[in-house]
């Protein structure tokens, strides 16, 4: 899961990747989705399975669950204003 980190209004964003930092780069230089184009994002939530299956199973429920993104990201945001 992914963050924005360079607008008002913090952005999630859930997508499966074999390796979540070479997804990011890219989605940071524009070339992910067309969702995150322009925006700064940040990893602040992975999870490794087992095998793609499961893997896609849990993206889908996590992109599906509001509450648990919410969640997730209060706590990212709590830790990162502490931070500060």
């Amino acid at each position: 899961m992914l963050i924005s980190i360079n607008t008002k209004k913090y952005l999630s964003y859930v997508g499966y990747s074999l390796d979540p930092v070479r997804r990011l780069k890219l989605h940071n230089k524009g070339k992910g989705a067309k969702f995150t184009r322009g925006k700064k994002w940040k990893i602040i939530f992975k999870k490794k399975l087992l095998n793609k299956n499961d893997a896609l199973k849990f993206e889908y429920s996590l992109k599906k669950n509001i509450k648990l993104r919410k969640k997730i990201k209060e706590r990212y945001i709590s830790a990162y204003s502490n931070n500060e």
